[in-house]
């Protein structure tokens, strides 16, 4: 085996190596990548879920407000039949 035919074997023998490598390290980036979409979706949806319970706090502050009102009124509307001299 003269020098030329062992450095064409050798040559050969690293260009498979080197092509399992990059498509090895291919599928590990790949999965990489797809674990980082996942996580940032993840993210994207905790917050959008965070929010819309923020803003299902303060619609509940409102009715509350304004049951409080109401009661308030319908109390003071009692006292008034009552005062008149009416039955509620």
């Amino acid at each position: 085996m003269d020098a030329a035919l062992a450095t064409a074997i050798g040559v050969i023998g690293s260009a498979v190596v080197a092509g399992a490598a990059a498509m090895y390290g291919s599928r590990i980036s790949g999965r990489a990548q797809r674990e980082g979409n996942a996580v940032t979706g993840f993210n994207s949806l905790t917050d959008q879920l965070q929010e819309e319970r923020k803003e299902l706090r303060a619609d509940l502050a409102a009715l509350r407000l304004e049951l409080a009102t109401e009661r308030a009124e319908t109390a003071r509307l009692k006292l008034l039949v009552q005062t008149l001299g009416g039955t509620p």
